[in-house]
């Protein structure tokens, strides 16, 4: 993924002020609830893992760590759980150091115990052991995987049976007039902005065509239950009319039993 890898490098450390522009400021509302909406660090995930030291997290493509250290203090702070351990895999090392970097601001940043940063392809999560996850994570990086079946693939690998998927990613708009006054923002306002506040207009540019692409609400989660997930209820919520989306898929509990 060469341009990939180097839009992410290039806007590594302007990381904030991308999904600023990207989202008219609200990313870190969207953040904040879908982080809530999981509620990470309750007494146990599911009925088939109580587990006392906490859960165990995978954050792919997070390599800022904005999501992982939102998930350590809900589970810190809401729940009482300071057990709970975030790794973050990103296949992008500028934005692992960014993360790294930022990591020192917060509460964590002397205990590695608590989270791990590790370079990873989201497609060959080959360093994270079948049924170990019980929650995998990903924000605003699907969209930018070349494999994304693939990637889903490894995410349902990964997870314990019972085991969460939770994805929160730009998605489509459901309002015809809003679709419009969106669109006409994100291809003219959004890469100008780029070129402003990072000198880096192709970078934004391509960001705004990976939303352009990415599948629909509906055609996304039918690609989460392809590779096995059962989901719940109509299988996402739109955020702010659909400019983004959380979706989310349980690893069955049933099929790990039919197979031991």
């Amino acid at each position: 993924m060469p341009k990939v890898g180097a839009v992410f490098s290039s806007v590594a450390s302007s990381y904030d002020n991308m999904n600023d522009a990207m989202s008219l400021g609200i990313h870190r509302l969207w953040k904040d609830y879908f982080v809530r909406s999981i509620n990470p660090g309750t007494s146990f995930v599911n009925k088939s893992h109580r587990d006392p030291v906490g859960w165990n997290i995978l954050d792919v493509a997070g390599g800022t760590g904005d999501i992982a250290f939102r998930l350590l203090d809900h589970a810190d702070k809401i729940n009482g759980n300071k057990s709970t351990k975030v790794t973050v895999a990103d296949i992008n090392t500028s934005m692992l150091a960014e993360g790294k970097r930022r990591s020192f601001d917060t509460p964590y940043g002397a205990s590695s115990e608590r989270f791990d940063f590790v370079e990873a392809n989201s497609e060959h999560l080959q360093s994270i052991p079948s049924d170990s996850v019980d929650l995998y994570t990903v924000a605003f990086g699907i969209r930018n995987f070349t494999d994304k079946p693939a990637a889903l693939r490894e995410a349902y690998r990964v997870l314990k049976p019972g085991g969460l998927f939770a994805c929160l990613e730009f998605s489509k708009v459901n309002n015809d007039l809003f679709n419009a006054i969106y669109k006409r923002w994100s291809f003219s306002a959004i890469p100008m902005i780029g070129q402003l506040v990072a000198a880096d207009r192709d970078s934004y540019q391509y960001l705004v065509e990976s939303i352009e692409k990415f599948p629909s609400q509906t055609e996304f989660r039918d690609m989460i239950k392809a590779v096995g997930f059962a989901v719940p209820g109509e299988g996402f919520e739109n955020l702010t009319g659909g400019i983004a989306a959380i979706h989310k898929g349980v690893k069955p509990i049933a099929s790990h039993r039919e197979k031991t």
